[in-house]
């Protein structure tokens, strides 16, 4: 029985600082998450890795995430994901500074 495929963004880490980013329709890098394109073909995201995987130059680490649209775009579906939009856990600064 087949699995079927579930909602994905691509996200990976910006190169020279390391932020969480994901990529969005118009092929840049967003560090919001509800801007990331989100794929519902196993294909176009295979496809979407794929080029992302190739920025060696912009990102590292790239891979798909499973998500769920939401009004107000994807929103992560697993602990990481989530933890991974809100910044570094290990001090407050930069995303999480601006949710206190």
């Amino acid at each position: 029985m087949p699995v079927s495929f579930t909602p994905k963004v691509v996200t990976a880490n910006a190169l020279l600082d390391g932020d969480a980013v994901w990529l969005t329709e118009a092929d840049t890098w967003s560090r919001d998450i509800r801007e990331a394109e989100l794929l519902t073909d196993e294909a176009h995201a295979d496809l979407r890795l794929l080029e992302a995987q190739s920025r060696v130059d912009e990102i590292a680490g790239a891979y798909l995430a499973d998500a769920k649209a939401t009004s107000d775009g994807p929103a992560p579906v697993h602990f990481r994901e989530t933890s991974r939009t809100r910044g570094p856990s290990n001090y407050v600064h930069g995303k999480q500074a601006e949710l206190s």
